[in-house]
């Protein structure tokens, strides 16, 4: 018996279940795993690191900051190297007659802020070996070095210790003492034992904001990155455009463009340090004699002047480089599109900005992105032709991190000034990839 089907009435076709999307997105996120995570590893992971490290007053001049402290804790291997001897200089001058009452007084305060820092089992355990090692002439291990104490107990003994220190400075100027001095020098000592938590939150960014050389080493460097990046951009695509045509000789001219980009940039830049010298610079006596400079020694002594000479140099050593980022784009145009222009009467300069300019987009963004990145953390070339000067018209953000971090060890600041230029390059990126790399992001969905 048949079934009557009714016309009226919508046939259902069974779907047949699809492949899920979401195995795709598993298998598509393993094959990038191992890229992501290299780039975790190189990229990422020192930018984490800096920003932990921003987050702390870290002076790698002063021990009690030169490390991540979180908590109150006290230097046991200081403490014993002068702890002991303090107290068997005060036995010796009670021994002798000298201030018996005070210094009596003075000892019996020591002795009880000694027990409190052996209040707890690993603290006795440390200071017993810490001890031990110290009468044998044996290295102290860095993880005993620092016993955590609770802050009450770290406030008691700073307190004390720095009234210990002025009664017994009150004492030897009254000339009560035999070994007076050495018992002044162990006693403040002890008051630099005591190391406190120097996380400091985002206070070096806030005083960042305010810090003038901070703002003038920033504008330094958007000066530089933008004049010379702008010249080399003009200056690379003539040269691209020039060494892309046929003529006799095309491959030793393009060897030798490359030459000033293969020079170590240390090299170049001292180099043109001689090159500029106000006495005996050709460079500077070239400029002089057109006009460019009143004077030879106004390129590395002026704020003007050095400024055109870093500029100057970057742009005769990084100039090949864009050229040839350049020139591989355009060996990727067919030179069937400009015959065509040329048979629909289009001029040179028609194809050029038709033609050429839309279809280089791709290789400019590659090149402005890489030059603008690189210009930006300039520091080697700077670091050798000028240092910074004259007085700091040419320091950038990254000779200002290098300056705060290794010359003046505040690794805390200079970590901050790091995440601010890691900051700004990822503005300098996002920016590029918005305005000019859009075209090149696709969604896959072909539209």
């Amino acid at each position: 018996m048949q079934t009557e089907i009714d016309p009226k009435e919508p046939i259902k076709v069974e779907k047949r279940p699809k492949k899920k999307k979401k195995n795709d997105s598993v298998v598509g996120y393993l094959l990038v795993a191992p890229a992501l995570i290299l780039i975790l590893a190189i990229s990422i992971w020192p930018v984490i690191q800096s920003f932990y490290f921003s987050l702390f007053d870290l002076q790698l001049n002063e021990p009690t900051k030169s490390e991540v402290h979180l908590d109150y804790q006290i230097d046991l291997d200081r403490y014993l190297q002068n702890f002991p001897f303090l107290v068997g200089a005060i036995d010796s001058e009670i021994d002798k007659g000298n201030s018996s009452e005070e210094l009596t007084t003075i000892k019996s305060t020591l002795e009880n802020l000694d027990e409190g820092i052996k209040e707890k089992p690993e603290a006795q355990e440390n200071y017993d070996t810490i001890n031990a090692k110290l009468d044998n002439f044996e290295n102290v291990p860095a993880d005993m070095k620092y016993i955590e104490i609770e802050e009450d107990v770290a406030q008691e003994f700073t307190t004390s210790v720095k009234e210990i220190n002025a009664d017994l400075r009150t004492i030897n100027e009254n000339g009560n003492l035999e070994q007076g001095d050495k018992i002044v020098g162990l006693s403040s000592a002890l008051t630099e034992i005591v190391v406190e938590p120097n996380f400091v939150g985002f206070e070096h960014y806030k005083e960042n904001l305010t810090d003038q050389r901070m703002w003038r080493s920033l504008w330094n460097t958007s000066v530089f990155t933008f004049i010379s990046v702008l010249a080399e951009l003009i200056l690379g695509l003539a040269i691209a455009l020039l060494i892309n045509k046929a003529f006799i000789g095309r491959g030793l001219i393009r060897a030798s463009i490359l030459i000033p980009w293969a020079v170590p940039t240390a090299v170049a830049a001292l180099m043109w340090k001689f090159l500029y010298d106000g006495q005996n610079g050709i460079v500077a006596k070239i400029f002089e004699d057109v006009g460019l400079v009143d004077r030879m020694a106004m390129l590395l002594t002026t704020d003007t002047g050095a400024m055109f000479s870093v500029i100057f140099a970057d742009v005769w050593k990084t100039t090949p480089y864009m050229a040839l980022l350049l020139l591989a784009g355009l060996q990727t145009i067919s030179g069937s599109l400009y015959e065509a222009a040329s048979i629909d009467g289009a001029n040179k300069w028609k194809q050029f900005v038709t033609i050429t300019l839309p279809l280089l987009k791709s290789s400019l963004l590659v090149a402005l992105l890489f030059r603008t990145l690189d210009a930006f953390r300039v520091f080697d070339l700077i670091f050798v032709l000028t240092g910074g000067g004259p007085a700091n018209s040419t320091e950038t953000i990254s000779m200002y991190a290098y300056t705060l971090m290794f010359k003046q060890t505040n690794f805390g600041e200079g970590s901050a000034i790091s995440v601010v230029v890691f900051i700004c390059v990822a503005i300098i990126s996002g920016i590029f990839i918005k305005l000019l790399g859009s075209d090149l992001i696709k969604d896959g969905s072909g539209k």
